[in-house]
């Protein structure tokens, strides 16, 4: 029986933001706003936060678990074990792979994305070639392919970012969903910056609550409304 799992990595380091996914965005952390827009994604049986297992790693997995969501602790640099101890841990036939910096992923896209992993697909997602704002990025696999990586992958890169290895190996099947392509891909909405939470925290008055405001395309019309907010965060780059 197929069982479609999303899990999302989260952690308190990083060289340019420590501990960005607990950062305040309208009254609540980042982590929120990502994993409660992942529990909207259609096809989606679970959604899990994988955290590092170290102990300055403990407030992530914390508010994971206070928000209702459960957590597997697995190595801090080594995530593609995260994930596949992740996926083992909960059932998944298929993995969809999101990241916990950011907070304007769009369910939509997402489901597009996991629909895409059909017939013979392998591996789908939604930036080979990125053609979406940077922030929109997400990936799917099959458990197949993902334990193959476990396994195999030796690179030091592949073991960081789950999904090179699948994404270039030749025996993989892929699929792309493509997006609008410019000027959106050069869209900053990930975060990684001072900046970038200042265009967060400067664009997220204007967005609806709840499902409604979800949708990526509502994000890009208050854009357009305030161009403004572009100049937040446009010296840095995808």
């Amino acid at each position: 029986m197929s069982r479609a799992v999303c899990i999302v990595q989260a952690r308190m380091s990083s060289t340019r933001l420590p501990g960005k996914v607990l950062l305040d965005l309208g009254g609540r952390t980042v982590l929120s706003h990502v994993l409660e827009r992942c529990r909207h994604i259609p096809g989606i049986a679970q959604v899990v936060c994988a955290v590092p297992d170290l102990i300055e790693d403990n407030p992530v997995a914390q508010e994971a678990e206070r928000l209702g969501f459960p957590v597997t602790r697995g190595p801090r640099d080594d995530v593609l074990a995260r994930y596949t101890l992740a996926a083992r841990q909960n059932d998944a036939t298929t993995i969809m792979r999101v990241t916990s910096d950011c907070p304007l992923i769009d369910p939509e896209i997402c489901g597009q994305v996991l629909a895409a992993l059909t017939g013979g697909i392998d591996y789908a997602c939604n930036n080979m070639p990125p053609s979406f704002p940077h922030g929109l990025d997400v990936e799917a696999m099959s458990r197949e392919w993902l334990e193959r990586a476990y396994t195999e992958a030796v690179a030091a890169a592949h073991r960081e970012h789950v999904t090179p290895y699948i994404r270039t190996h030749p025996d993989s099947r892929k699929a792309n969903v493509d997006g609008p392509g410019a000027p959106f891909t050069l869209w900053r909405w990930t975060l990684d910056y001072p900046e970038d939470i200042a265009f967060l925290r400067a664009l997220h008055p204007y967005i609806p609550t709840g499902p409604e405001g979800f949708g990526w395309k509502t994000a890009a019309e208050r854009v357009q409304q305030h161009p403004e907010l572009l100049t937040i965060n446009a010296m840095h780059h995808r």
